[in-house]
């Protein structure tokens, strides 16, 4: 059987190492970054690698269970307090690009948001290659739905939900006051993830992100501190300050985020996630019930 339309049927890693700089959305600090390359004998799946003073403090495998709740993004947190957070956006940027082995190695705990959404990331991957790894990519193949409801039967109630489909798919739909109801539905392929909602950007209303700020810094959380007009799709009233970029751009955000949030289960998923206003945490919640629910997924490799 051949892999789903759009994807390789063999593992792959980058040409050779990636380096970007930037700045963190949440802490605002400078950060640089270089992802190295795998090779067939690296542990599958992601691995970051912080690192200060050119040592290593330590090393977080992309797995749920080392996922931990905070504000506005995604974030690891080892048992001795070591961070790396707002890792959606290049998480999604290695699932689709199907770099499936790799280390990312930074010098502050949070990745850059550079312009605020995925594209910067898949042109820098596009630009290094993918080279082809001997063993058989692997998909996370669903086999019975799992669903997560938050606030049920209220105004705020929110939903995800994943189904078994023989490819991967997503229907988001997300409500803004003065934009209406936003959707996409769509498979999720490397192709329409670089071409459609990669440039998606950040987005917030200025009159909510200022509290926020100042909120953080009474709380000691740092908060939006690198928020600029630069990194994010800011909204004033029913207006974006510059216009969107693409069409429905805080939806296709959405799915960007979902996407680089089910990356934490190390592959490609063959289900259909259906997801209404979607958060960070409710992202987290349904890729853990799905894969503590052994009977739920399978293991699935494709022949070439």
């Amino acid at each position: 059987m051949l892999a789903p339309a759009g994807w390789s049927s063999q593992e792959g890693t980058l040409a050779r190492p990636l380096q970007l700089s930037g700045h963190g959305l949440h802490t605002g600090r400078r950060v640089n970054v270089r992802i190295v390359p795998g090779n067939a004998d690296s542990p599958r799946g992601i691995v970051f690698r912080r690192m200060e003073g050119g040592r290593v403090l330590a090393e977080l495998a992309v797995s749920p269970a080392l996922w931990r709740g905070q504000p506005l993004c995604t974030m690891l947190e080892t048992v001795d307090g070591v961070r790396v957070r707002t890792i959606e956006h290049l998480l999604a940027s290695l699932l689709t690009c199907e770099i499936d082995r790799a280390t990312v190695e930074l010098d502050a705990e949070e990745v850059p948001i550079l312009d605020g959404s995925a594209q910067p990331w898949i042109e820098a991957i596009h630009a290094c290659g993918r080279i082809e790894l001997p063993a058989a990519k692997r998909f996370i193949r669903v086999l019975q739905a799992v669903k997560i409801v938050d606030g049920e039967g209220t105004r705020d109630e929110r939903s995800i939900s994943i189904e078994p489909s023989s490819t991967y798919e997503m229907a988001v739909r997300n409500e803004l006051k003065g934009f209406g109801e936003l959707r996409w539905d769509g498979a999720v392929t490397p192709e329409s993830f670089a071409g459609q909602i990669a440039p998606s950007r950040s987005y917030g209303r200025v009159k909510w992100a200022i509290p926020a700020i100042l909120a953080g810094y009474v709380r000691g959380m740092p908060i939006l501190r690198g928020a600029r007009l630069s990194c994010t799709a800011a909204i004033v009233g029913n207006r974006v300050l510059g216009g969107m970029r693409v069409p429905d751009e805080f939806v296709r955000h959405r799915v960007l985020d979902l996407v680089g949030d089910m990356a934490m289960a190390g592959a490609p998923l063959l289900g259909r996630v259906n997801a209404v206003r979607p958060s960070h945490e409710m992202n987290y919640k349904l890729i853990a019930r799905l894969l503590a629910t052994r009977d739920a997924w399978e293991w699935a490799e494709f022949t070439a």
